[in-house]
């Protein structure tokens, strides 16, 4: 199996689920520039949008999009390790919920330089909404389903993207959703190391220092959204 992703991009929750479940892949890291990938590989002649994650499954598939993949990685994992083997709808239900309100209705036009003028404001009134939404469902609990699932990791990577945008998240907005508190926090901390690793050179990676061992605090650089 062959996984083609890019640092910090939603390609990362990808990467949760098959650490998580221990399921071993080939890891094409994908130059976001030129989106040719290190076997050679064009992105833009397997997924016509060129966007990550893409994998490659055993038998020749291609799947793309990341409530497939992540779905697709769910089942091949032990039961019960990454979603409730009873909870199926309720887990297409958030991987919905993160994929459109939050991913595409928030991150991509805060993200965007080119998201024209406006689209920000509306960006962070979707955030509101969504936000708050996700706050009063994880009140009394640690994941939004009953245990760990990939709509956690799913989650988790797409409220790590606030480093890089105008939007502030308080303890009780984010649900506690940082690398260091996803279950299994080994595999998902490695994760989050590798990808702020890559970028260390051009941009601060707090979530990098939040898995850290205590009293080995790293100093945090401001990241200023780009207009």
């Amino acid at each position: 199996m062959k996984l083609y992703f890019s640092p910090l991009a939603c390609s990362m929750a990808t990467r949760i689920a098959l650490y998580e479940a221990g399921i071993p892949a080939d890891y094409q890291h994908v130059d976001h520039t030129t989106r040719r990938a290190p076997d050679g590989t064009d992105l833009r002649d397997i997924h016509p949008l060129g966007y990550v994650p893409v994998l490659y499954t055993d038998d020749g598939t291609i799947l793309t999009e990341n409530a497939a993949i992540l779905q697709y990685v769910t089942s091949l994992a032990p039961p019960g390790t990454l979603a409730p083997a009873d909870r199926r709808a309720s887990l297409q239900q958030w991987l919905s919920f993160v994929g459109t309100e939050l991913h595409k209705a928030v991150f991509i036009p805060l993200l965007d330089r080119t998201s024209p003028e406006g689209a920000k404001d509306y960006a962070l009134a979707n955030a509101e909404r969504s936000l708050t939404a996700l706050a009063k469902h994880l009140e009394r609990r640690s994941f939004v389903l009953d245990t760990f699932s990939v709509a956690d990791a799913y989650l988790v990577t797409v409220l790590n993207w606030t480093q890089a945008t105008s939007l502030r998240l308080s303890r009780r907005q984010s649900g506690r959703e940082t690398p260091a508190d996803v279950p299994g926090a080994p595999p998902t901390a490695r994760v989050a190391r590798r990808r702020c690793r890559d970028l260390s050179r051009t941009r601060a990676c707090p979530a990098a220092a939040a898995t850290t061992r205590p009293g080995r605090r790293r100093p945090r650089r401001r990241i200023r959204a780009r207009r």
